[in-house]
């Protein structure tokens, strides 16, 4: 057993570590909180009437496969935004989740029951910094972590070095694009790397693909769009999303898991006895919000602006802060003590509140721990107070 795998799902919530270092220390300023990624941008402008047309439906259960029309609205999407062929069928390849979350926790035990792997203990895959979420996957399915160090922005898992054994023993590879915190973009020739390995060896790719629709200027790929190039088939893949970052619905809980639909139907058998199931007003709106873009393309514009401004005023401490997605930053502050020390140093001369990268990471085996040089900020509030965050840090640390 590694040492990884004695801790309680790999080191805790970041968030409880945050709240310990920091007890008792009154901020100088006034506080600003760019730790979680909540997004505060607003919803569409029909949600709330989409919920009240359809509030009959909270009287009633919902099926746990999704409505005809939630399941239609998804497939109309996917086919849309990634280009799949015609032939894609909504009905086997698609069901709705609680947010992403939810999905991507019950999948790996449902990936463990599915392939029936012959071994004493099956393996998880994870980046590492990751989304605790990860962890607490591998931890129900009773499988041992590994973790993929990913240091910087722009450095993807080394998919190379991997031992043919491990991966036989694999059941489940996690992989964010762009990723959290990095903003790190997995190119097609990564996608159809890892999709090779996953049906060489016989284990599932869960894509928590959430940021998908914030990015700088190009789409990401996706990995139902690189698995359907590769030979037209959704073998092995799961693409995990949800209308929390898209649409800035965090608290209406509602996703979706998309991909292989012999694992998507196996798995919705098992989240029928084991999850509950999304409301019926819920994914009403989710048909809409998916029918429309408008609302998206202003969110993206929205976080697009932060990053013009972090650029602006952060790089002549750090360099470049831009990344391809998502809407953290991923900050290198080794010069002043790493990730904890700062956030500390932050919170109590500056009043801004952010997240150290250790607190997101793992220690590896060796030792060392990934995210230790640096912080993460989350792009959430408004551009004015997005601002003044930024200017505060440079003062700070200058």
């Amino acid at each position: 057993m590694s040492n990884n795998q004695k801790k309680p799902i790999s080191g805790g919530n970041p968030f409880q570590r945050l709240r310990d270092q920091l007890e008792g220390i009154e901020p100088a300023l006034e506080p600003i909180t760019m730790t979680i990624g909540e997004p505060k941008h607003e919803p569409p402008s029909f949600f709330m009437d989409v919920l009240v047309e359809n509030k009959a439906g909270f009287r009633k259960y919902p099926p746990i496969h999704g409505t005809p029309e939630f399941r239609a609205a998804i497939g109309t999407w996917l086919k849309a935004r990634y280009g799949l062929d015609a032939a894609f069928d909504a009905d086997k390849s698609v069901i709705p989740l609680n947010g992403s979350r939810e999905g991507l926790v019950f999948a790996c035990v449902s990936a463990r029951d599915y392939l029936k792997k012959d071994v004493e203990t099956p393996a998880v895959l994870l980046p590492n910094p990751f989304y605790q979420s990860y962890g607490a996957g591998a931890h129900m399915a009773g499988a041992e972590e590994i973790l993929l160090p990913e240091q910087g922005t722009g450095i993807l898992p080394d998919l190379d070095v991997l031992d043919p054994a491990l991966l036989d023993r694999t059941i489940a590879f996690y992989f964010a694009s762009p990723a959290n915190p990095q903003g790190t973009v997995a190119p097609m020739t990564y996608w159809k790397q890892l999709i090779g390995l996953a049906r060489k060896h016989n284990f599932l790719i869960f894509a928590d693909e959430c940021y998908s629709e914030i990015y700088r200027e190009t789409p990401p790929t996706g990995v139902l769009e690189a698995a359907s190039a590769t030979d037209g088939t959704l073998s092995h893949v799961v693409s995990f999303n949800s209308l929390s970052k898209r649409s800035n619905l965090p608290g209406l809980r509602c996703g979706f898991a998309a991909g292989d639909p012999e694992f998507i139907q196996f798995f919705a058998n098992f989240r029928n006895i084991a999850a509950p199931q999304v409301p019926l007003p819920a994914q009403a709106l989710a048909v809409r919000a998916y029918a429309d873009e408008d609302h998206v393309v202003e969110n993206r514009r929205l976080y697009n602006e932060k990053y013009a401004a972090a650029e602006e005023i952060l790089s002549p401490l750090f360099g470049s802060v831009m990344n391809d997605g998502g809407f953290f930053l991923w900050l290198d502050v080794s010069r002043w003590g790493g990730g904890v020390a700062t956030a500390e140093k932050l919170w109590r001369e500056a009043g801004v509140k952010v997240l150290p990268g250790a607190y997101i990471a793992s220690d590896m085996p060796e030792g060392f721990n990934p995210g230790a040089d640096y912080i993460r900020l989350a792009l959430v509030d408004s551009l004015d107070t997005s601002r003044e965050a930024f200017n505060r840090i440079v003062t700070c640390l200058e």
